[in-house]
């Protein structure tokens, strides 16, 4: 069986949600972002107290396809920028087709519909929150997160950065408040 949980956006959600679910009994045979997956059922009230602890910590059962399908794009981009150090081998609309086995345009549609926004704002958005995660720990340049996140060059990045923040990435740096946004807020 698999059960789809929104706002599973990092390492630390897996491991919570694991624990969670060992602790009522039911243990996974893989957690990733946003999916578990694990044999059998559930007995009694264990999906009901599930759900209630789940939300306890900020994350929720998604049970509608439409739901889960924005989550898995959600996660996916989530994953290649936060985790996979956005190796995109293809463009985004490709990747997302292949991985999620759906035509783009029905894909973009759906997100834009429900989210609001476009599955490349969206993106766009994680990348920067990446930036701005990165310029916090000053251990990159902004040359070497350009090519670490893949943008064409650093006045792309720069660029990109001040429309989305309204500040340049070395005015940024200089601010005492960083403003940065966790990731299941975008």
């Amino acid at each position: 069986m698999k059960l789809y949980i929104k706002n599973m956006v990092c390492d630390r959600c897996k491991m919570v949600v694991k624990s969670e679910l060992e602790k009522i009994g039911i243990f996974p045979v893989s957690v990733e972002l946003g999916e578990v997956e694990f044999l059998g059922d559930f007995k009694g009230n264990q999906k009901h107290d599930l759900e209630k602890k789940l939300q306890s910590l900020g994350f929720e059962l998604l049970e509608d396809k439409t739901t889960i399908t924005i989550e898995k794009v959600k996660c996916l981009i989530v994953n290649l920028v936060h985790h996979q150090n956005n190796e995109l081998k293809t463009n985004l609309s490709s990747y997302l087709s292949e991985q999620l086995g759906q035509d783009y345009n029905t894909l973009s549609n759906l997100f834009s519909e429900v989210q609001g926004t476009t599955i490349e704002h969206y993106f766009i958005a994680q990348k920067i929150e990446k930036v701005k995660e990165l310029l916090m720990y000053k251990e990159l340049t902004l040359s070497e997160i350009a090519i670490k996140l893949n943008y064409s060059d650093v006045a792309h990045l720069s660029n990109q950065f001040k429309k989305i923040t309204g500040v340049t990435p070395t005015h940024f740096k200089q601010l005492k408040e960083n403003n940065r946004v966790q990731i299941d807020g975008l």
